[in-house]
């Protein structure tokens, strides 16, 4: 998958424009990329399109921060979103990458992440605010 089809499936599921989507999948990248450690994000980062692996870093630092705080770090990264926004943005760029990388790779993100994490790697439509 293409960096321009991650960010038109964002668009499609969002109904934002292109720039705001490609704001919002590099900014959920950065901020995931904040939340995984141990090389996950280096994993992850070896199976997204070349224009998206600077997203994520290559040494993560494996921050803890619950959902709440992972979305508005990705408004305010994002700027000019709400917070309500950015987790659609966020939802969105997170189903299109399960669609672009391996099941196992996701898996592996997933089970660094707690719990309450599951909305963010939910299937459901993304509802438009």
């Amino acid at each position: 998958m293409q960096e321009t089809e991650i960010v038109n499936a964002v668009v499609e599921s969002t109904g934002t424009d292109t720039d705001t989507a490609r704001r919002g999948v590099q900014s959920t990248l950065e901020v995931l990329g904040q939340r995984l450690a141990g090389g996950e994000s280096k994993n992850l980062a070896a199976q997204l399109p070349a224009e998206l692996k600077n997203c994520l870093p290559a040494d993560a630092p494996g921050e803890r921060f619950d959902l709440a705080e992972f979305y508005r770090r990705v408004a305010k990264r994002e700027g000019g979103v709400t917070e309500a926004q950015a987790r659609q943005h966020a939802r969105a760029t997170m189903h299109a990458v399960t669609v672009a990388v391996t099941d196992a790779e996701i898996g592996h993100v997933a089970g660094q992440l707690p719990t309450e994490y599951a909305d963010l790697l939910g299937t459901e439509p993304v509802q438009k605010h």
